[in-house]
């Protein structure tokens, strides 16, 4: 609560006759806001989730949550932000920190099973479904991107173990890297069906049998 001011007389009655107080918006932890709105994206997709269901799980008002993060397009781009920071990092950390491609990749889907079947939060990739029945031709269209980036890093490193001969000459390094990415959106969607960890990570294994050998 915010006064008006001070008269020089306790008790004294402010300007007009009344005192008048002047409300201000709840506070709220916007961290926690934001955590909130993230998991209800990854839950529902973008389109399928509503102002008003952001409002509802974020526990603030739609004014406080156009304040604090724009409209919802704009929350859900500051959402795709942090997920990628605290949840779908794992597969960037894998390709810069594995001596190889294969290294990477190997890593990259074993840690997939986990990460798309972690208990307390919705499975799958959000960057991979939130897009479902989305109508939003601009926000369909930023995570093709993210997506398709990640596609390219893979391909990128398989391309310089050609060149360093970790692999074969004649190595495909786009088809090997598309491989790649069509075996993590499709673990993704695996876990959303109900796939566990363990039959997740059986399914990495089989899918490394393919890799070529120097």
């Amino acid at each position: 609560m915010v006064s008006g001011g001070k008269s020089g007389q306790e008790g004294a009655p402010a300007r007009g006759g009344a005192a008048r107080t002047r409300g201000r918006p709840r506070s709220f932890d916007r961290a926690t806001a934001l955590e909130k709105a993230l998991m209800a994206f990854w839950e529902r997709g973008y389109e399928a989730t509503s102002v008003s269901d952001l409002t509802r799980v974020m526990d603030i008002g739609a004014p406080s949550l156009y304040a604090a993060f724009g409209d919802k397009r704009s929350l859900f781009e500051e959402v795709v932000q942090v997920y990628g920071e605290r949840y779908g990092s794992f597969g960037s950390r894998a390709l810069a920190e594995e001596p190889t491609a294969r290294a990477g990749v190997e890593r990259m889907l074993r840690e997939a099973a986990v990460e798309y079947t972690a208990p307390g939060r919705p499975h799958g990739c959000l960057v991979i479904h939130a897009a479902a029945n989305c109508s939003t031709a601009e926000v369909e269209e930023s995570l093709r991107e993210r997506r398709n980036a990640n596609i390219a890093a893979i391909e990128e490193r398989i391309g310089a173990d050609v060149s360093a001969g970790v692999l074969p000459p004649d190595t495909d390094a786009a088809a090997l890297a598309r491989y790649a990415g069509a075996m993590i959106q499709g673990m993704s969607q695996q876990a959303r069906d109900g796939a566990g960890r363990a039959e997740l990570a059986a399914l990495a294994e089989i899918a490394l049998a393919v890799w070529p050998r120097p």
